[in-house]
């Protein structure tokens, strides 16, 4: 049996301080529009009505900033985006613009850590295979 019968759909939903703060930081990221929820205390972004998935943000009292890299005894991510982009230094150098900071712990070349304003992390990230044909 289908979840839903209509379409595939799917969706993450991020935990923050503010969750419509949080979603109207990646709306400006990403360039989705950003629909809060009737209650104020979060909503949805997607790249178009029909997209099949979307981020939800949900304001949690009780969050905890997650720290990167781990370290013991600290909140740990449970999880992070990864985002595909044409340009790296433009990418970073936007999401900056936008909110985010540079994470300190950098482990690879072609992948730029971030940390959004509640401070999940999330990649940026050149297609290595495209790359090497460039």
């Amino acid at each position: 049996m289908p979840l839903r019968s209509r379409r595939q759909w799917w969706g993450v939903t991020l935990d923050a301080p503010d969750g419509v703060a949080l979603g109207r930081f990646y709306a400006r990221l990403l360039d989705w529009p950003f629909s809060p929820d009737d209650n104020g205390l979060g909503g949805t972004l997607a790249p178009s009505g029909d997209a099949g998935f979307n981020l939800g943000f949900q304001t949690e009292p009780l969050y905890v900033r997650p720290v990167w890299p781990a370290e013991p005894g600290r909140p740990q991510m449970s999880m992070h985006l990864e985002i595909e982009v044409d340009d790296l230094e433009e990418a970073v150098a936007h999401a900056v613009s936008v909110g985010a900071k540079v994470a300190d712990f950098q482990p690879q070349a072609t992948v730029r850590v971030m940390l959004d304003p509640a401070g999940h992390p999330f990649c940026l990230y050149l297609d290595e295979a495209e790359q090497a044909h460039a």
